[in-house]
């Protein structure tokens, strides 16, 4: 056994046994971990390694390994969504070409392992991301001394101006709009040892822009800007290395500047480190302190860092899992590889599990150069459809709902901090420009709580009402703020959190609903309700697509649900004249409409509508994510006649990313459907790493296709109506699973199905044990 070869197996024997200690044997989750023999072709065949905020993209190619860099938060004066640059590692002999080749997701222990073998040599690289800090890992050993060179790689290295069209989807802002984005250059030298990056945004920004193209200027010195000072970058060193100069080149379609750093001597063992650092800085030089301050602690901190970054990941997967046909290891099965691409889109989900910002539904923190996507995007590697600081709200719900069900309370607070930071935005909005009190979140807006520019419209009649998008899809659309507004009611359900903070959030959008109909009804009649004393919910929006609503089902779901579950809470939360107050208003929400479809009785989209614009089905909004109707609730038997014939287009029903088919079927106790709609979910994307799905209707990887597919699976194993816990209401009994999954009021439960028999079932708290209910007997 040669020396390296001795201390990997120490190495490895270590980690095993930590992670064993820390996971307790309760879960084995190496069958799943995401092997590759051979190097890649470029980076869409990248694997992603992260953790706490930041996410890599790393592989192998041409013998050298390379990996991009995101971290959650970062946007420039664009409000693009840039990465912080490349990473190119290479040994001299070089292991990686020509020889025995091997990289390896580690899963379990949430890091990335490349080992290569050439004419004897054996050398390891391990690239991991500190948890509890924001800082990149590369850990280089080999059996016989080898030079390291490390490049810092960049392509803003000049201003770049946008002037093809297909750009501006990388900051929708700028669609259609009377000037041009210009990328500035981010500033990169070598400091001492070091390589010094940072990109400081200047004084006008999208910002500046949208306030102004919206008429808010009157009210600008109220309104939170977040892109105002914002100072995002890092540095780079390694052990016994030292800068070796520049270089250039090109990658895919853009060129880069490199500035190299490379080993004094050859060496056995080296260990390179980023750190990366974001703050509204009031100037570079206290930008600067800042990463000094990071470099500093994690100094002292080197010693455990790496344990407590292995122990976090064994904690993280012990919360919860869904293995599917555990011991049976078969990566052509469909169904084995959906319970294997569930493990791994939530390591994914993991990586940004403490963000300032919440994981983007359009590639979270792991999207590659565009030309791999779509030839016809040559951009550079900071490019994603739909945005970088624009926030897509229903897609982004399909994000972070799994995390209920998983137990990964402690990620929500990205998503759900989001809306309380641009609330007062919102709300400053609506006073503007309507007079009346509460926050209008639009469906699309930037991450400063305003609608993004495109939507509002560069092209708008001067005589539009003031405040409206003007926009075929968008217009009228406010209701999926409540669906953030749920996810905060159900972490004070789940998890039994104090949410206080968020309740001026939920009050706010149900106060908007309250005065604007009013407002509208009384632009228009004399009459503020209706005839029945209901809301006139006019003009309003099935989701996208049921336009120019009246009383849309969706929107009526949504009020209704949000006011009940308010009401619900502890009297703590809410005054005795706050709950009278929104008693009264629960009593003004209109009912849902039914309509007949091919003679069964059907949930309507709407009272009336005046056009039809996309492919959602928000007529089965009450059902998800509502939960009005659905198993335990009434009338199931026309949840499932919305399912089977309420819909009007064809194109309403798919399985690719956003589509909630599975969701739906699952809910409804439609097994056989919700399998299978959930096998095409789930399965193995086109690309060489499983859970890089899309571009759908979205980006690469597809983020609100991942989540929408982990709702789907954990409704077809467990659904909670109130207090009720029905386990297995859609799951196929030739599934063997065994898992682990949370409901609310602090209860989990674990258990395992194996040759359609049920097997362990532990619910924690014992108490809980009454309240469930195993319903495999009934699924076929």
């Amino acid at each position: 056994m040669n020396h390296l070869t001795h201390r990997l197996c120490f190495f490895l024997l270590f980690w095993i046994s930590q992670a064993g200690v820390a996971l307790g044997q309760q879960v084995d989750l190496n069958p799943y971990h995401v092997v590759w023999t051979s190097p890649s072709k470029n980076a869409s065949e990248s694997m992603p390694c992260g953790g706490g905020d930041i996410g890599l993209n790393v592989w192998v190619e041409n013998g050298e390994i390379l990996f991009y860099m995101s971290r959650a938060g970062a946007f420039d004066e664009n409000n693009i969504f840039p990465k912080f640059g490349r990473v190119r590692v290479k040994l001299t002999p070089n292991p990686f070409e020509n020889g025995e080749f091997r990289q390896e997701l580690k899963l379990a222990e949430g890091y990335v392992e490349i080992t290569g073998k050439k004419e004897g040599r054996n050398s390891l690289v391990k690239i991991w991301v500190d948890v509890f800090r924001p800082v990149v890992h590369v850990e280089t050993e080999s059996s016989s001394p080898v030079t390291v060179e490390a490049t810092y790689e960049s392509w803003r290295f000049a201003d770049l101006e946008w002037t093809k069209p297909a750009q501006t989807w990388a900051s929708l802002g700028f669609r259609d709009a009377p000037i041009n984005a210009i990328v500035r250059a981010d500033s990169i030298q070598f400091e001492g040892e070091k390589v010094l990056f940072y990109h400081r945004n200047r004084n006008e920004s999208l910002f500046d822009i949208t306030v102004t193209q919206q008429g808010l200027n009157p009210v600008k010195n109220q309104l939170w800007n977040p892109l105002k000072n914002l100072t995002f970058g890092g540095m780079m060193y390694g052990e016994q290395m030292k800068p070796a100069g520049t270089t250039s080149g090109k990658y895919a379609d853009t060129p880069f500047k490199g500035w190299k750093l490379q080993s004094v001597k050859p060496v056995r063992k080296t260990h390179l480190k980023v750190f990366l650092h974001i703050d509204e800085s009031p100037s570079v030089n206290e930008w600067k302190k800042g990463l000094a301050a990071i470099e500093k602690e994690a100094i002292s901190a080197q010693k455990t860092a790496a344990q407590k970054t292995l122990s976090w990941w064994a904690d993280f997967w012990n919360r919860s899992y869904i293995v599917i046909n555990p011991g049976k290891a078969d990566p052509k099965s469909p169904e084995w590889q959906v319970g294997r691409n569930y493990q791994l889109f939530r390591y994914q989900l993991g990586c940004n599990a403490y963000g300032n910002y919440p994981t983007k539904f359009n590639g979270g923190l792991f999207t590659f150069d565009p030309g791999y996507v779509d030839q016809n995007l040559p951009f550079t590697p900071d490019h994603r459809n739909w945005g970088g600081g624009t926030h897509t709200s229903q897609n982004q719900r399909l994000v972070y709902f799994p995390m209920f069900k998983s137990g990964d309370f402690d990620m929500l607070p990205s998503q759900l901090d989001f809306y309380l930071r641009a609330l007062p935005n919102a709300e400053i909005r609506t006073e503007f420009y309507w007079g009346h009190k509460g926050a209008s979140f639009t469906e699309q807006l930037e991450q400063f709580g305003l609608p993004l520019a495109t939507s509002y419209s560069w092209n708008r009649p001067e005589n539009f009402p003031k405040g409206i998008e003007y926009n075929y899809w968008l217009e009228y659309q406010w209701d999926t703020q409540f669906e953030f507004a749920l996810m905060m009611l159900d972490l004070e359900r789940f998890n039994g959190e104090d949410i206080s903070k968020y309740i001026p959030f939920i009050e706010s959008g149900l106060t908007f609903f309250y005065e604007h109909y009013q407002f509208q009804a009384n632009s228009r009649s004399r009459s503020t309700f209706d005839g029945e004393g209901h809301l006139i919910l006019f003009p309003g929006s099935g989701a996208e697509t049921y336009k120019m609503a009246y009383n849309s089902s969706s929107t009526i779901a949504a009020l209704k649900t949000i006011l009940t579950r308010l009401l619900e809470l502890p009297e703590s939360y809410l005054t005795e004249e706050k709950r009278n107050h929104w008693k009264e208003v629960l009593s003004r929400i209109p009912p849902i409409a039914f309509r007949e479809k091919e003679g069964y009785k059907t949930i309507s989209p709407a009272w009336t509508w005046g056009r039809i614009n996309n492919q959602e089905i928000p007529q089965l909004y009450p059902v998800y994510p509502w939960g009005m109707y659905g198993i335990g609730r009434p009338d199931l038997d026309i949840a499932i006649n919305t399912w089977k014939y309420g819909t009007d287009l064809p194109i309403q029903k798919n399985y690719v990313s956003w589509h909630q088919d599975a969701i739906f079927c699952a809910r409804l106790g439609l097994t056989e459907e919700a399998a299978a709609v959930t096998i095409q979910k789930l399965q193995d994307a086109e690309r060489r790493f499983p859970t890089f799905w899309g571009p759908g209707h979205d980006w690469v990887p597809d983020h609100n296709w991942g989540g929408s597919g982990m709702i789907g699976l954990q409704e077809m194993l467990m659904q909670t109506v109130d207090n009720k816990i029905y386990l297995f209401p859609a799951w196929p009994k030739d599934w063997d699973v065994s898992f682990k999954l949370h409901a609310p009021y602090n209860t989990t439960i674990e258990g395992v199905l194996k040759d359609g028999k049920v097997m362990n079932i532990k619910v924690s708290p014992e108490s809980r044990r009454r309240d469930l209910e195993i319903m495999l007997d009934s699924t076929n």
